[in-house]
């Protein structure tokens, strides 16, 4: 065994497993080379309470617990820089929040605030053990190249993205050209750790032709659809008014909606609307802390056909896919679910995420040996006994109240004992609150 083989390893740690569709936690130390999980080494947890003296090389978790790395299925990285901006018009409903905030701060990007605002976005997503990204991204006037620069700034910081840039006919037919181009491009590619998806705004703002273009592309690439469905009551009557059919029955009459496509929010949907997701195979995005931000509703979440796969985002407010998760407990509790509905609702969300994910990158682990070294390591050491009976309960009420303590992505700290792995962090932070000074100057202008 090489030294490095050594220096890789993280020790007494409650390794938490997936077997099919259980979590098995097993105390156990875990070596790691070459970016693979090459031994897991099962010890009694009662001795290690009783005799903790095992010093090693490596990283000593002391008990605490590992899981997988978190999924953030919505993101928009380009929010990042909207802290503190000049008011630019009332925000009384979301059509105004639209065009009087997210439309003229994405008009007014350019790509070194794109950069800025990414840089912003991976920082927080580790810091929140999300390593694994799907960001729908906007900045009219810096569509072309914007998607390189989010890729090359998360592959800089060991993250993997499903990107793709929004398409919307809102800004006319030359820069809704260009989102096609931008998007096509990405999803040719197919790199190993970025994937590319077409990105749309939302029903309303999208022509048929349009349509008709991204359904051209989906076929010819064998791709999937990111867009934003019924998160207001707007989407739904302005589709019926300009276009004679509600959104989700304009995307299936496109041929847009497949098994590896994301609706986000899905916050106004009926019946109807479900049964077309459901057929299609397509999956939900919930974003509940952007829906209550925004006072959109709330999906009725005791109707959804419990078939469709339920994803969770954070809509670019935030990276905190834990909250998010604890967030969605509370209202499915809040909308009358028993205690026992609302766990078995939990675990269906992070199995349906576990599944989704596989669709775009195979290599996804599970935490065995001989499988990629992605995970997170928790600042939590259960008080109680945990197995697998009792874990939910574990992962509810304790894991998702603590925060995460370190990162690790294919064998790599990205985040050691709260610390973030990178160079100049303080020149950074300077360069992205420079370009935030400049977009302010911008807005308020």
């Amino acid at each position: 065994m090489t030294d490095n083989f050594i220096n890789r390893a993280i020790y007494n740690a409650w390794l938490c497993q997936i077997h099919g569709s259980k979590i098995e936690p097993v105390f156990a130390d875990i070596l790691i080379a070459d970016g693979i999980i090459q031994q897991i080494l099962p010890k009694n947890f009662e001795n290690w309470l009783k005799n903790p003296q095992d010093q090693k090389p490596g990283w000593d978790a002391q008990g605490r617990i590992v899981t997988l790395p978190l999924i953030n299925f919505h993101e928009h990285f380009y929010s990042r820089l909207a802290k503190g901006l000049p008011q630019l018009g009332p925000l009384d409903n979301f059509e105004n929040v639209l065009k009087n905030l997210w439309w003229k701060l994405d008009w007014a990007l350019d790509l070194e605030m794109v950069q800025a605002s990414t840089q912003m976005g991976a920082w927080e997503s580790i810091r929140h053990g999300v390593t694994y990204i799907f960001d729908h991204h906007a900045s009219p006037n810096a569509t072309c190249g914007s998607l390189r620069i989010i890729r090359d700034v998360l592959e800089k910081y060991g993250l993997r993205g499903v990107l793709c840039v929004e398409t919307s006919d809102r800004n006319g037919d030359k820069l809704r050209d260009q989102a096609l181009q931008e998007n096509r491009s990405l999803i040719q590619k197919n790199e190993k750790n970025f994937k590319g998806m077409l990105g749309l705004h939302a029903s309303f703002t999208i022509s048929d032709e349009t349509l008709t273009c991204a359904a051209k592309i989906i076929k010819e690439t064998n791709s999937a659809i990111h867009i934003h469905l019924c998160e207001d009551k707007i989407d739904r009557l302005a589709s019926v008014e300009k276009f004679g059919l509600p959104p989700t029955q304009r995307l299936e009459r496109a041929g847009l909606l497949n098994e590896r496509s994301i609706m986000a929010h899905g916050v106004h949907l009926i019946e109807p609307d479900y049964q077309a997701i459901k057929k299609s195979g397509a999956a939900l995005a919930y974003n509940p802390d952007s829906n209550l931000n925004n006072s959109v509703g709330l999906p009725n979440f005791l109707q959804v056909p419990l078939s469709i796969p339920i994803l969770v985002g954070t809509d670019g407010m935030n990276a905190d896919i834990a909250g998010s998760l604890k967030q969605l407990f509370l209202l499915y509790r809040q909308s009358g679910a028993s205690f026992e509905q609302a766990f078995n609702w939990i675990q269906k969300i992070y199995f349906d995420q576990l599944n989704f994910i596989k669709k775009y990158f195979d290599d996804f682990p599970s935490l065995q040996v001989g499988e990629r070294a992605d995970f997170i390591v928790w600042d939590y050491v259960p008080p109680t006994p945990l197995t697998s009976d009792n874990f939910w309960g574990h992962y509810r009420y304790g894991i998702l109240e603590y925060p995460v303590c370190c990162v690790v992505q294919n064998g790599q700290f990205l985040m050691k004992n709260f610390v973030l792995i990178i160079n100049n962090e303080s020149d950074m932070k300077r360069e992205i609150a420079r370009h935030g000074r400049r977009l302010f100057e911008k807005l308020a202008e």
